[in-house]
């Protein structure tokens, strides 16, 4: 199975409060690491942002 695409928006500032980019919701980690993670974990990583919106 594919790697799903990088759910970056191009909006790229990270919120002080909760440590998330604005556009994308992923922590610093979370975007340093995106390209390392099997299409797995893309998967997990894509279904827990949607609960932080």
């Amino acid at each position: 199975m594919p790697s799903p695409s990088s759910p970056c928006t191009g909006i790229c500032r990270i919120d002080r409060k909760t440590g998330w980019c604005e556009g994308c919701r992923r922590t610093l980690d979370e975007i340093a690491d995106w390209a390392m993670l099997t299409a797995t974990e893309q998967r997990a990583l894509l279904a827990r942002l949607e609960q932080r919106s």
